[in-house]
């Protein structure tokens, strides 16, 4: 199975920590202001994720990473790896505090590569139904759309760009 993002160990090994002082994480890639070039990591619902936003993988242990369908547009065709570096991040970040920054390293999908994921599943969508992932520690919060909501906005497939109002 082929991942579309991975984390380095020293990533990793930070993740550990900030988890043990704010509880399960997650990151969200917007591609917005404030170092929207730089992958933003939450206390796990922290942060709202939506219709517009797509389940790439985990990293890390479990570490959910979200990023907005219209950067996925971008950024479909590379492998992201998440790493840290000393330097401040956002201010919204969990990491900011402590010196260093989560950032993203890509590469090109190989032909391989790119041929499994196309046969595989597109990402989630953020309003798609779901195994529930726990908000908080204690495992009894749990997050899923609710009844009577917006349905999920249908992704791009192989065909092309899907157009307002489809």
């Amino acid at each position: 199975m082929v991942e579309r993002v991975t984390v380095t160990a020293e990533a990793a090994a930070w993740l550990r920590r900030l988890a043990e002082r704010h509880g399960p994480l997650m990151f969200h890639q917007s591609g917005g202001c404030c170092d929207g070039s730089s992958p933003m990591c939450y206390p796990r619902g922290e942060f709202q994720v939506g219709a517009a936003d797509l389940l790439l993988g985990e990293v890390g242990d479990g570490v959910p990473f979200w990023i907005s369908a219209a950067q996925y547009a971008y950024w479909s065709h590379t492998h992201l790896t998440v790493d840290v570096v000393p330097g401040r991040g956002s201010g919204f970040s969990v990491e900011a505090p402590e010196g260093v920054r989560f950032l993203l390293r890509s590469r090109l999908f190989t032909e391989a590569e790119l041929a499994a994921l196309d046969a595989a599943p597109p990402p989630s969508s953020g309003a798609l139904p779901r195994a529930p992932i726990p908000l908080r520690a204690t495992g009894d919060s749990t997050r899923r759309r609710p009844e009577g909501t917006t349905p999920p906005l249908p992704l791009p497939g192989a065909g092309g760009v899907v157009a307002r109002g489809q």
